[in-house]
């Protein structure tokens, strides 16, 4: 019996975002309208997600011995996530996100990795994460941490099952790169640019049959105020979205994994009804500016069926 039900594999990252009028262009200015700093990672923005709803969680990440690092630990905490697997180093700086939202919610961010990119398999504790039902992994930027994710994806015993977001930096590498994180995944949760440019197929639906030929069990594509996409080869359904006032749209890939994943650890096998989860959690985070500070809780589940 697994003590954890997911532990995230991920960046760590403090997001500071900006308010601005626009996104400026090459040569162009705009305004600074206003700034919040938040926590962020694209795996531990959906442990959070996770956490409120209600589901035993716990993280493998690096941060510094700095205030972005407490900030992140104590986040979590406050959050009830299991932090002992959180590699802390004496040296460096914790990663950090600058990024611009627009009044529309649109939104450009640039990455600083610090300690994240320094984290290698040696440092990872795998009794640690032989207590979970499942492994939740996101992007790193460097190759180190990629190196590390990929080996521990090849280790995972068949009563882990991994859950893979591969993010716009992942889908980047292309396909080759990641092919060994896809090969070793469950479930796989991309948004359809990410899908396209792995695949090379344009119809979201041609590409996560090549993703279901790979061996992954299910597919979820992230369409945005389309909904999403969801299948497992025998089944497809494509899943209405909740419309609701958008905000902010960071993180709201990251809400839609969480409900996803809770839908699938609440023995939802009808894919429908995770999508429509997945779909809820997202509707919710982008209703507040920042990743995590509209994420609903456990209790909020409830009006899902009363839309």
């Amino acid at each position: 019996m697994h003590k954890i039900d997911v532990i995230g594999f991920g960046a760590l990252n403090v997001d500071t975002l900006l308010k601005v009028g626009r996104i400026a262009g090459p040569e162009e200015e705009s305004f600074i309208e206003g700034y919040t700093e938040s926590c962020g990672g694209s795996a531990a923005n959906t442990i959070v997600g996770l956490a409120r709803l209600g589901r035993k969680v716990g993280f493998v990440g690096k941060v510094a011995d700095d205030h972005e690092g407490k900030l992140q630990v104590d986040n979590f905490i406050s959050e009830n996530v299991n932090v002992d697997g959180i590699i802390r180093s004496k040296k460096g700086k914790s990663g950090t996100v600058l990024g611009f939202v627009d009044k529309k919610g649109a939104r450009a961010l640039y990455i600083n990795p610090g300690e994240n990119d320094t984290l290698e398999s040696r440092e990872i504790n795998l009794e640690y994460i032989a207590q979970t039902s499942f492994l939740h992994i996101s992007s790193f930027v460097g190759e180190k941490p990629f190196r590390a994710q990929k080996k521990l994806a090849g280790m995972l015993p068949k009563s882990i099952k991994l859950s893979f977001d591969p993010g716009a930096l992942y889908a980047q590498r292309g396909f080759s790169a990641i092919e060994p994180l896809i090969r070793s995944s469950y479930v796989f949760m991309p948004n359809s640019l990410e899908l396209e440019q792995l695949t090379g197929e344009k119809d979201y639906r041609n590409g996560a049959k090549v993703i279901l030929e790979m061996g992954v069990k299910i597919v979820a594509v992230k369409l945005g105020v389309k909904g999403c996409y969801v299948t497992d080869g025998q089944e497809q359904v494509t899943v209405e979205p909740f419309l609701v006032e958008t905000v902010d749209t960071t993180g709201a890939g990251d809400a839609f994994d969480a409900g996803f994943l809770y839908g699938l650890l609440d023995n939802k096998n009808n894919l429908y009804e995770c999508g429509r989860i997945g779909n809820f959690v997202a509707s919710r985070s982008v209703t507040s500016r920042g990743a995590r500070a509209g994420l609903p809780y456990q209790k909020d589940l409830a009006s899902i069926y009363q839309v």
